[in-house]
């Protein structure tokens, strides 16, 4: 019982790890599965930003680049420059627009507000170059940030004679979508946030080892980089606004020299693949539950089921004995019916033996040695005679229990002939046996088959009792595998064929010495025993007919 209860545990502990292990490995393919859907929609979130973006600056670009010809920055005209400087500024809402040479002097601007060494400002010297120059930076103690777009001027001969330099006001673009979803910044090469719609991000930089950030006044926020798959992931802690874990979505944008990134909130994707996973576990909880009552069932079950085939086979063993008894019974019984009759056999030649015997003596005296010779012959005939009735007797009042095995028929349908011999001489009952002129084997107990037609020939007896035509008729037919005993009387017939071989069904007058009706029961269960068949009819010319059909036996089986 306990190692019953080991095993049951083992079991289920094992049925959970599988289960753990399955549901751990729908969730990491779910997440990663759900963080291909959310990348897909973070890239389109993010080329959306990235195009309001691009689409503000390529605005400032085209004013800059449309501008650095008009005739009014060179006009001889005082004033008229700064003029149409300010009246395109205050238009397009661009923080400055300043024009100057190719030494870097201010001619004229809208605003006072100048950056410091223009001269040297790459996006200047790009521009003198007759290219258009672009560039950013952090300016100031209030960290204004700005973006410069610088178009040269050509003279009449094609020279550069001029820049026109647009100064943008970064955080002007930005406040239109800042604060919406997802969290978007873009940074520089330098690693560091540019732009965002979040200002908690705004100027830090990513450090070289991309394990934290850190602003200008040198403080660090912490980041933990994890690897899903194709994906990253990052798990921060910076305020109320981002998403504790985000999947980091890149977009290169060259034409603004910025990188666009975006971190989209995995909690959605976690949730589904922990959904996926719980309803697997579940399914799998409830499969296994189910199976495990199936399991159960079953074990008791088959355990009921030995138990009950050890009743059955003690039952069995029970049953045996008991029709081991009634047989044995019904076979004292049958010797009992016939005991006066075989009395009357055995007398007969033991009195004929006396007489001849006396006159053997008697003629020896006289020297009469012929006709003694003769009466001994007679009283060996007569000797053998007796030892053959009580040979019959004997094997069949033997209790057998022998298992089934190659038994010779004829001998033992001779043998139930001689013991009913005086019972069908006292009824004048006319004896038909065709009987085969070679041996016939079967399968069978000798005693017990010798039973079968002993009561099979009794009953005809008794059926024919008192009738004028009183005829016992025996015939054998056979073929490869099958043989069938054929014995048919005169009598009436058989009142009820299908209860002819119930227990205690008899015809005969309640009271009378020939039996209780187990007589064909008995017979019945013997022959299935052996694994034949019997069954009564009754013959259409009249009479009653019972067929016994037996197994033959192989000719190489022991007897």
């Amino acid at each position: 019982m306990r190692r019953l209860l080991r095993e049951r545990a083992l079991f289920i502990v094992l049925f959970f790890a599988v289960v753990a292990a399955l549901a751990g490995g729908i969730w990491r393919y779910g997440y990663v599965q759900a963080l291909g859907q959310l990348e897909q929609r973070g890239q389109a979130d993010l080329r959306l930003a990235a195009d309001r973006l691009t689409r503000n600056l390529q605005r400032y670009q085209e004013l800059v680049v449309l501008l650095s010809d008009h005739p009014d920055l060179n006009s001889a005209i005082e004033g008229a420059a700064q003029a149409r400087l300010l009246d395109a500024a205050d238009k397009s809402s661009v923080r400055n627009l300043i024009y100057v040479d190719t030494q870097g002097t201010v001619i004229a601007a809208a605003h006072g507000d100048i950056p410091k060494g223009l001269a040297q400002a790459p996006y200047f010297t790009r521009a003198l170059q007759g290219a258009l120059g672009a560039h950013h930076d952090v300016t100031g103690a209030q960290n204004k940030r700005s973006y410069y777009f610088a178009a040269p001027s050509f003279a009449g001969d094609g020279s550069v004679r001029g820049v026109l330099i647009a100064v943008i006001d970064v955080e002007a673009i930005e406040f239109e979508w800042r604060g919406g979803r997802p969290a978007v910044f873009f940074t520089d090469a330098n690693g560091v946030v540019f732009v965002s719609n979040r200002t908690e991000m705004l100027l830090w930089q990513r450090t070289k080892s991309d394990a934290d950030f850190r602003d200008r006044n040198k403080r660090h926020q912490k980041m933990r980089v994890s690897e899903i798959g194709a994906f990253e992931v990052w798990q921060i802690n910076w305020g109320p606004y981002l998403p504790k874990r985000a999947l980091r979505v890149v977009l290169p944008l060259p034409v603004i020299d910025l990188t666009g990134e975006a971190l989209i909130d995995v909690a959605p994707a976690l949730r589904l693949a922990g959904l996926q996973a719980a309803i697997f576990a579940a399914l799998s909880m409830a499969v296994g539950a189910l199976l495990f009552l199936v399991t159960e069932r079953r074990r008791v079950l088959a355990a009921q089921n030995i138990e009950l085939e050890q009743r059955v086979l003690e039952r069995t063993e029970e049953l045996r004995v008991m029709q081991g008894e009634l047989v044995q019974a019904g076979k004292l019984g049958a010797l009992g019916q016939l005991s006066a009759g075989i009395s009357h056999e055995l007398n007969q030649p033991l009195m004929a033996i006396g007489s001849y015997a006396e006159n053997s003596t008697q003629f020896l005296e006289r020297g009469q040695t012929e006709i003694a010779a003769q009466n001994l012959t007679r009283i060996s005939e007569l000797a053998r005679r007796m030892g053959r009735i009580i040979k019959n007797l004997r094997a069949f009042a033997r209790n057998e229990s022998e298992a089934i095995t190659r038994v010779e028929l004829l001998g033992i349908i001779d043998g139930a002939l001689d013991l009913s011999a005086v019972r069908r001489r006292e009824s004048d009952i006319e004896l038909v046996w065709n009987r085969p002129s070679q041996p016939i084997f079967v399968r069978g107990g000798e005693v017990r088959l010798g039973q079968v037609f002993l009561n099979l020939i009794t009953n005809a007896c008794d059926a024919m009792t008192d009738l004028e035509c009183r005829c016992l008729t025996i015939s054998v037919r056979e073929d490869v595998k099958r043989v069938q005993v054929l014995i048919a009387d005169t009598g009436p017939g058989i009142i009820a064929p299908d209860r002819i071989f119930d227990p205690f069904y008899t015809t005969k007058a309640v009271g009378r010495a020939e039996g209780m009706g187990l007589g064909l029961s008995i017979s019945y269960g013997l022959v299935q025993s052996f694994g034949g068949d019997i069954k009564g009819e009754n013959r259409a010319e009249g009479g009653a007919l019972f067929t016994i059909e037996l197994d033959r036996a192989d000719i190489k089986e022991a007897t």
